[in-house]
């Protein structure tokens, strides 16, 4: 069989007795990026506060999830953006210098910046997005309707034009590589699948409909929302919004 790359990367990122030690320690703490990014520029929208309203238990929402890739053109609320957003990667809690969020994270290392796509949020205008967390706002990074770029960056996948919002998740690599070293990507991964678990719970919950988005050309989102592509990069997406064909909604915010 051949030793293809991800052959290699899971061999060489293993944790052994030998390389633990090395692995795990911090090689320059004052290396370590900002725990969240921020766009001092860019034109704020205040978010309002989480609020959950009405919400299936966590074992309905448990029975209920499944991938849906029919939306209708209903538009979402800001309220249900906003506790979407929060029960992903909000702030949960904050305990001395640390905020900690819903989701887990190696070492609170919080690689995962979230973007978002707005293509049909009532009182949010079309346009990139991304969260500024400590504020709970949403930092403008261009108006304008962007759903044809995003469907044909995430390989033709026509929910990303359908859906209200569609979620794009990137990593900052270095804040887990000062600490985690080559390590560091298989904690980044798992942090993005955390919080892609619970934005498809919540929304679920919520009476909304979701879908995970795996397959995309790296290069072209990055290019979308700004990033570089190599300190920082795209490594998830998401959908959420009304299930087509669907004769009654479920009220919840």
């Amino acid at each position: 069989m051949e030793n293809n790359i991800g052959d290699r990367f899971q061999q060489a990122t293993k944790y052994t007795r030998e390389n633990a030690a090395f692995m795990r320690t911090a090689s320059d703490p004052a290396g370590r990026p900002p725990i969240s990014k921020k766009y001092p520029d860019s034109a704020r929208i205040t978010l309002p506060p989480p609020q959950t309203g009405k919400l299936l238990s966590l074992d309905q929402a448990l029975h209920q999830r499944k991938s849906i890739r029919q939306y209708t053109n209903r538009p979402m609320t800001v309220e249900r953006l906003s506790y979407l957003i929060w029960a992903t990667t909000g702030i949960q809690r904050t305990e001395g210098e640390f905020r900690f969020r819903p989701a887990p994270s190696a070492g609170r290392t919080y690689p995962i910046e979230t973007y978002l796509a707005v293509n049909n949020i009532t009182g949010i205008p079309q346009g990139l997005y991304h969260y500024a967390i400590v504020a709970h706002a949403l930092e403008t990074l261009k108006e304008g309707d962007f759903s044809r770029d995003v469907k044909r960056a995430a390989m033709g996948q026509k929910i990303c034009a359908e859906a209200p919002v569609v979620f794009i998740w990137t990593a900052i690599f270095q804040r887990v590589k000062y600490r985690y070293h080559e390590h560091s990507y298989r904690y980044i991964y798992l942090d993005a699948g955390h919080l892609a678990q619970n934005f498809a719970l919540t929304a679920t919950a919520m009476g909304l409909a979701t879908c995970q988005i795996g397959a995309f050309y790296d290069d072209e989102v990055n290019g979308i929302i700004g990033v570089d592509g190599t300190e920082e990069s795209i490594v998830y997406m998401s959908v959420a919004g009304t299930i087509r064909h669907k004769v009654r909604h479920r009220e919840n915010i």
